[in-house]
């Protein structure tokens, strides 16, 4: 099942809740299920994305949006088809995983048949709407095959069983059911199996006949477990390796990159498209969230969708895979550290970040070795976003552990460091290093990095009000600061030199001070030596 390879999509839009502004179509700025039919027509026939993920975990799902879609959107989608040129992509739970909405899965493959027969009858053709679902948190080959299976050998395969001997079957009953299969991407998240995706991919893949396989690789998560550094390396580590699965296997290996916002989680903003593309150059597919499509003009978005739809695939980066691991080991512990000392305060803040999106409260668990323990976090999102509001970036964290030879090497290794470091940093407050072991904090003080950027100092009044009451019962104030604090920055949880809409809604213009916005890797690493 699947199309032709050169109509694998290329820009996916996604429900990640990032966003600080709630889009004009909206009725509320939490935006529920109707509000993301009607997104999902927004974004193919306005931004022009070529894909739509489906989110159907964490919240109350709504399998008839292919219906939906299609009788309300009449007029655009008999010029556009759906599942030939824009694309609706299932994001399903993982029984493994998440045993709570385990059964939500068999809901969601068994409303695929009933969206090929609404398409079928608006289009008068058989054209699969949803023929691709995603697997998150996909730990194992069985993971991805059970999926595949359930769906080719229940959901389908149930139609040619009679009720009783000599009765009738399922599908002359109610007619047949396709399509006959889907294409599963699985979605790896965490260390050893982004590593360990390319040779999952190739025991999948040994049994079946297919014409393109695309994988879904995470940034943000692995940023929020390893920090940004790590995140970046396990990414070109992964899809160097899938590459050499594609070749060895004959077929193209289409990867996805799910990046977000702000630095921390990937940096692909309107205005930094083309260093995300340089940095990923292998990767076929870029997801681009909700800040990316609402907290920027519209214009500068559909241009940034049209270079990202325009771009060529190339070769990935081949990395030094002993010295990456070598460095991201070290950097990791660092970071886990600080993180595991900064996560009540981080819990105290998250709990003030706004909520885009009606879905269940979805906590992740931020896993340590076992000497250190374990701490609950929020997800991602609202956790890069309460340390943001801190006046901290995350992206700082674990920067402690490099040492001169490691940003050397890192030149070559993370093209955009510099950049994603100067972003920001442009909202960092020096006063929130007293949240930090002193240790840490007295380390990070002597790198010049942290005065190597002009910082935003509105953002920092916001983070001054926010550390001041921190230990005070003034919710309100600090509530407020957190909003403000995320206008500025045009995430939740990247900035560039456009217009910006602030937290009310106005614009404002916003002089840059950073030139092209680059650091100097010598500033970067004068007196960090072993700190």
């Amino acid at each position: 099942m699947g199309i032709p390879v050169q109509k694998v999509p290329r820009c996916m839009s996604t429900q990640h809740p990032d966003n600080v502004q709630a889009p004009f179509f909206a009725a509320d700025t939490v935006l529920g299920g109707e509000d993301e039919v009607q997104e999902a027509y927004y974004v193919f026939s306005h931004l022009g994305c070529d894909e739509q993920m489906w989110d159907c975990e964490g919240k109350e799902v709504d399998n008839f949006v292919v219906k939906k879609l299609l009788s309300r959107y009449e007029s655009f989608f008999q010029e556009t088809v759906l599942g030939k040129d824009v694309f609706l992509t299932l994001r399903v739970p993982n029984p493994t995983v998440e045993k709570a909405e385990a059964k939500i899965l068999l809901e969601t493959l068994e409303s695929i048949p009933r969206s090929f027969d609404a398409a079928s009858l608006f289009y008068g053709e058989e054209i699969p709407p949803i023929f691709e679902v995603i697997l998150p948190m996909t730990a194992s080959t069985r993971c991805i095959d059970r999926i595949y299976r359930y769906y080719t050998d229940f959901v389908v395969g149930k139609q040619h069983r009679p009720f009783r001997e000599g009765d009738i079957t399922i599908a002359e009953w109610i007619g047949e059911f396709k399509p006959r299969s889907i294409n599963v991407i699985p979605l790896f998240e965490d260390w050893a199996h982004m590593l360990e995706s390319a040779s999952m991919v190739r025991e999948y893949l040994r049994d079946k006949e297919v014409d393109y396989q695309r994988v879904f690789l995470a940034r943000s998560d692995p940023a929020m477990n390893y920090g940004m550094i790590s995140a970046v390396l396990l990414n070109k580590l992964a899809l160097a390796r899938l590459d050499d699965a594609s070749r060895e296997r004959g077929i193209p290996i289409l990867p996805i990159i799910g990046v977000g916002s702000a630095p921390f989680r990937g940096n692909l903003t309107p205005g930094n498209v083309d260093g995300v593309t340089r940095e990923y150059p292998s990767a076929h597919t870029f997801t681009v969230q909700s800040s990316f499509k609402y907290d920027h003009p519209p214009e500068r978005v559909i241009e940034a969708v049209r270079r990202l739809r325009e771009r060529e695939d190339g070769p990935p980066h081949r990395l030094d895979e002993e010295r990456c691991l070598e460095l991201a080991q070290r950097y990791t512990a660092a970071y886990q550290e600080a993180v595991t000392h900064l996560a009540p305060v981080i819990n105290r803040v998250a709990r003030f970040v706004p909520s885009r999106r009606k879905r269940k409260l979805h906590i992740g668990l931020f896993g340590y070795s076992r000497s250190v323990g374990e701490v609950s976090l929020p997800r991602a999102i609202t956790f890069t976003a309460a340390l943001y509001s801190l006046g901290l970036p995350p992206e700082l964290l674990g920067l402690d552990a490099l040492l001169p030879s490691d940003w050397e090497f890192l030149k070559g290794a993370y093209l955009n460091l510099e950049k994603d470091l100067a972003d920001a940093l442009r909202y960092f407050n020096p006063r929130s290093l007293t949240l930090l072991p002193e240790e840490t904090a007295r380390a990070l003080r002597r790198m010049q990095v942290l005065g190597a950027t002009d910082r935003e100092p509105e953002h920092a009044r916001f983070t001054d009000t926010i550390l001041e009451n921190l230990g005070l019962e003034r919710e309100r104030e600090r509530g407020e600061a957190v909003v403000r604090a995320a206008g500025i920055r045009r995430y939740v949880g990247c900035a560039d030199d456009a217009l910006l809409y602030a937290a009310d809604g106005r614009r404002g213009s916003m002089n840059s001070a950073l030139g092209d916005g680059r650091i100097s890797f010598l500033t970067a690493t004068s007196g960090v030596g072993g700190a």
